[in-house]
């Protein structure tokens, strides 16, 4: 005889369970707790992978050239510009362009307060970067300490957005000079960039001293149409010295990602909390079964007695489970939805909800779920009617 056949699962679950509302609230609770902890980790972690690499997104080249050194943006590690000229002889080769970064402190206008930005140099004739609002104001860098700011940057820099929208020049100071802001751009702050500015090569230099001319960050190599990426990688790799590293556009981004996550404790300490957050929605889960399925030992026992099977038991506690599951998941999402919107306004992150964050969260609340019920299951199994009843 089957359980299923008589007894309809899903009521019989969900009666055990609703009989008792502050232990359910309790266990719904739990779930929901680790839910909404396994989504901020998440978010916060493809946050700080889409961050890392917005501005490798918007290069305006099919390859790469980088030191070997390279570690992450804003962490300088300059190359000979020769090596970028070397590649101008490859028939697939259509353009080339140097890129040049570091770090400076700058000073805000307002508070007089310094904070690191970021200050990328470009030339303003090879125009290497997609950027909302740079093409049309990218020439303005000509002129000398004349600079372009991320209107995307954090506050703390002085530099509002309804600043940067009026058109005036501002003034302040970057490292030891004075400098003008005479126009804007968007890109958007990371983990390690609180926000950007960029200028031309020349201001570049005079605003970094040690830096050597003749010196690049990353050269940028535009391919004719049509043109085999990965074969002209390759091709480049085998011909230029072992002093820069070759990649394509899209390794590029993978790098500096893999730097992230494998490099720093951050990968781990997101996984932890994830882990952390699972477990103490497990524990939470798994009492509360424990103690409904003891609670109804009586009732398990006798339909064990008339000859149902114990996978037809455990299918009621399953469903249990399911119900946990999915009742903690949907109040998860509904807060985090409004965390990650408060979370962004707050980091200036891309924190973003998406349709594969949740399916994996649900997978792994679920798995939580499940494997706290089998753990319940053990008290169902043993129970023998006779000693129940004696």
């Amino acid at each position: 005889m089957s359980l299923w056949s008589t007894v309809s699962p899903v009521p019989l679950a969900w009666h055990q369970l609703a009989e008792q509302r502050v232990r359910f609230a309790v266990a719904v609770l739990g779930v929901t707790f680790a839910v909404v902890l396994v989504l901020m980790q998440l978010g916060f972690r493809n946050a700080l992978y889409a961050s890392a690499v917005r501005l490798h997104e918007h290069l305006a080249g099919d390859v790469v050239l980088i030191s070997p050194k390279y570690s992450y943006l804003g962490v300088s590690a300059p190359f000979s510009h020769r090596r970028l000229q070397q590649v101008r002889s490859h028939p697939a080769v259509s353009g080339v362009a140097p890129i040049w970064f570091d770090v400076a402190p700058w000073k805000n206008p307002d508070t007089g307060m310094a904070r690191n930005l970021l200050v990328i140099a470009v030339d303003p004739v090879d125009a290497p970067l997609h950027l909302e609002g740079l093409a049309e104001r990218l020439g303005r860098t000509r002129v000398s300490d004349t600079l372009l700011f991320d209107s995307a940057s954090r506050s703390e820099f002085g530099v509002s957005p309804a600043v940067l929208r009026s058109g005036r020049r501002l003034t302040t100071e970057l490292g030891a000079r004075r400098v003008f802001v005479d126009g804007s751009y968007v890109l958007g702050t990371s983990f390690a960039v609180d926000g950007s500015a960029i200028t031309g090569p020349s201001t570049f230099l005079r605003l970094f001293p040690n830096r050597r001319e003749g010196l690049i960050d990353i050269g940028l190599v535009r391919l004719r149409p049509g043109a085999d990426e990965d074969a002209v990688r390759a091709e480049l790799a085998a011909e230029l010295p072992k002093d820069v590293e070759v990649l394509t556009r899209a390794g590029f981004i993978a790098r500096e990602q893999t730097y992230w996550a494998a490099n720093t404790p951050i990968g781990y300490v997101f996984a932890f909390g994830m882990v952390m957050g699972l477990v103490v929605g497990g524990v939470i889960v798994y009492l509360v079964l424990f103690v409904n399925v003891a609670e109804h030992l009586p009732q398990f026992a006798t339909l064990k007695a008339i000859g149902f099977t114990d996978g037809a038991l455990f299918g009621v506690v399953a469903q249990q489970a399911l119900i946990l599951a999915a009742a903690g998941f949907t109040v998860g999402v509904l807060l985090c939805h409004g965390l990650y919107a408060v979370s962004a306004n707050a980091t200036q992150l891309p924190m973003e909800l998406t349709v594969e964050t949740g399916a994996l969260v649900f997978m792994l609340a679920l798995l939580m779920c499940c494997t706290s019920g089998a753990a319940a299951l053990l008290k169902v199994r043993a129970a023998d009617p006779a000693e129940v009843f004696a």
